[in-house]
């Protein structure tokens, strides 16, 4: 039997090589059948299986380890398990140096509402897979006649129910897609969520808000499915309500740093002004306007972002907020080569990503940390103003972080960093003057800061 040239260069490991290709199913008619019809959602794949294979784009270890996943039931079709650029996340998270994906194909049809519960107990599963998985090794795993151990990894999130909203594709960012979740949080009950991502980055959210049911809604469905099911016109995000995601929480603690300055200019009936690189569904910018009575001025790339965000995430412009279309990082090095006087923000908070996929999940982006452009966010900042950066650091370049820290220490005048603790976000403030610190007051603005930013205000240190 002929094999392909693509499959016969799979011997050996080529980073970032990646091809998909379809297969017969080993499940049919099988009890291991992880895709059969079992009323959750599944009996969605059909006489063939999608095999995606993906090398890694690090260096590869003299042995280098493979393993695999199954795609969850329905979400076949979701761009983590479906693009290039989730596969890449889901392997940069593993420390193998190939994963392989295998779930229905792409043409499969999906549920309307799809059910995301663990399934069970993938082992049997694995014994049908095997040859094939064996078949996908590099050469270099079965030293001295070995049989190598192919583990197969099983995907968890605390997705409980996905519903697709509506698909759009933005000018800048391009695919991107809005979708109601429900999410487990135990021991309370699960909640109802709202959130944006675009195809890029899959695995990233770049916005989540909770859901609000209408009366209406509310006393026509008696469970999470059916209020999904019906969600045109019956769900509604909450606006300027709490914080969703746990590293704009922290983004939003670092202004704890300044809130003496803050409180000074509340009490003088001057609203402090804050300047967001970075708008997507607009939760951020809301919140601080709404919780914090900010001025905020929101600049965002993508003109088809702002309007998602205004349609399906509840973003109000007035005259307290603001929201530009335009480049975040050309706009502040325009304020600060003007020298505006009415440029004088309390707070630059920058939610800027990697256009870079293909290099994992990374922030800022690399045009933000030129030192020309951490002094322009400084020259129009006030004498008391504040930094805020989200910072993911890349998987492959484990000197970003601290190479961020030492451009930001040549610019700025003290260093704090929050830990988000899920393993990728970290927030870095950086201060304009020496004259900074954490204070146990319990003033208005801290009062309303604890309300947005939670346990956070309490996982701040200076570096």
């Amino acid at each position: 039997m002929s094999v392909s040239p693509e499959l016969e260069g799979l011997r050996r490991i080529a980073p970032s090589r990646f091809l998909s290709f379809s297969f017969p199913n080993p499940f049919l008619g099988h009890a291991s059948d992880p895709y059969g019809d079992g009323g959750d959602g599944g009996g969605d794949a059909g006489e063939c299986l999608r095999i995606a294979v993906l090398d890694s784009p690090l260096p590869a270890p003299p042995i280098p380890r493979t393993a695999a996943m199954l795609v969850p039931a329905g979400r076949h079709r979701d761009w983590i398990f479906s693009t290039r650029a989730g596969h890449l996340h889901l392997l940069l998270s593993t420390q193998f140096s190939r994963l392989i994906l295998v779930g229905p194909e792409l043409s499969a049809p999906s549920p309307r509402v799809i059910p995301c519960a663990a399934r069970p107990d993938p082992d049997p599963a694995h014994a049908r897979l095997l040859p094939l998985l064996l078949a996908l090794c590099p050469v270099a795993l079965f030293r001295d006649n070995a049989v190598p151990d192919v583990p197969l990894l099983t995907f968890h999130d605390d997705i409980l129910l996905l519903a697709p909203v509506k698909f759009v594709i933005g000018t800048v960012v391009g695919e991107m897609v809005v979708e109601d979740v429900a999410i487990g949080s135990a021991p309370g009950p699960p909640e109802l969520c709202r959130r944006l991502r675009f195809k890029r980055m899959p695995c990233l959210v770049q916005t989540q808000v909770r859901l609000c049911q209408s009366p209406a809604a509310a006393a026509a469905s008696s469970s999470l499915l059916e209020a999904l099911e019906g969600s045109d016109g019956m769900l509604q995000p909450e606006v300027g309500g709490s914080l969703v995601q746990p590293y704009l929480q922290a983004m939003v603690a670092g202004l704890a740093v300044i809130a003496p300055s803050i409180e000074e200019r509340i009490q003088s009936g001057v609203r402090p002004r804050c300047l967001c690189a970075g708008v997507g569904g607009g939760s951020l910018p809301m919140s601080i306007r709404v919780g914090l009575q900010f001025n905020v001025l929101g600049v965002e790339a993508d003109g088809v972002v702002l309007d998602v965000a205004r349609n399906h995430f509840g973003l109000v412009e007035d005259e307290f907020l603001h929201v530009h279309v335009g480049d975040a990082i050309q706009m502040i090095e325009d304020f600060a080569r003007r020298g505006e006087p009415d440029m004088n923000f309390s707070a630059v908070i920058v939610d800027l990503d990697s256009s870079d996929a293909m290099c994992g999940v990374s922030a800022p982006p690399l045009e933000m940390i030129h030192g020309s452009v951490l002094l322009a966010a400084r020259t129009i900042l006030n004498q008391h103003g504040v930094l805020i950066l989200n910072v993911i650091p890349p998987p492959a370049d484990g000197s970003f972080y601290t190479g961020l820290i030492d451009v930001l220490r040549q610019v700025f005048s003290e260093l704090y960093e929050i830990d988000v603790g899920n393993g990728e976000n970290f927030v870095l403030v950086a201060t304009v003057s020496h004259e900074t610190k954490l204070t146990d007051n319990s003033g208005h603005f801290l009062t309303a800061l604890r309300k947005l930013a939670g346990d956070f205000l309490e996982h701040i240190r200076k570096i």
